[in-house]
């Protein structure tokens, strides 16, 4: 879990972030795990807990849904090249499912190095975000948000390794992880996420 940067861009340069082949159906439920807690914090400041479930304390922000999604697609990155991949999934998600109240996306970026998590300089990456993402952040159902800090536990937990690629998890009311992929998504892999996406909306 502790490996350095060398041995993830060689890694990276093996498989172009493409850890693994994403899910092609569903996770049954029974043998789905739950997705570990998550705080994150918004461009606005305030906290975003993850997994959204129906006995957890979800932050409301202004013009966002109250009610628990039925499906949420959490994209984490870990570095900053790795957001055109979480584009390539995200994206495609978005213009499917944009007019469903029932679907949410949330982007997570991770920062750790400790000058950036120190409170002034914190914040002050918190404005400058916001302004970068208010272009992208005008969709009801899309929140991004930053998790500050360690998360080594975190990663053990999702078995997350290679810092370098982009993690996509599906999840559904009860904060189950139903779906994944890795990397950068192919047309196929698409297809697999949105008609999962689908079987979970209308199967709750």
């Amino acid at each position: 879990m502790n490996r350095g940067y060398f041995a993830d861009m060689k890694e990276f340069k093996d498989h172009g972030g493409k850890i693994a082949a994403a899910n092609k159906i569903l996770i049954p439920a029974v043998a789905a795990m739950k997705f570990p807690a998550l705080a994150a914090t918004l461009s606005n400041g305030e906290i975003l807990k993850l997994p959204i479930m129906s006995n957890s304390d979800e932050v409301k922000t202004e013009g966002s849904a109250s009610a628990v999604p039925k499906v949420s697609l959490v994209c984490l990155s870990f570095r900053a090249n790795s957001q055109d991949m979480i584009n390539s999934w995200s994206n495609p998600f978005l213009e499917s499912f944009s007019n469903s109240k029932d679907a949410r996306l949330y982007e997570v970026s991770f920062v750790d190095k400790w000058l950036l998590c120190l409170s002034p300089v914190k914040y002050l990456l918190l404005r400058v975000m916001r302004k970068s993402n208010s272009s992208r952040d005008t969709v009801l159902q899309r929140q991004i948000a930053y998790s500050f800090g360690d998360h080594y536990y975190f990663r053990k937990s999702l078995r997350i390794l290679n810092l370098l690629t982009g993690y996509i998890f599906l999840l559904d009311k009860c904060g189950r992880i139903r779906w994944q992929g890795f990397g950068r998504a192919t047309p196929e892999e698409i297809s697999s996420l949105l008609s999962c996406t689908s079987l979970l909306l209308e199967d709750q």
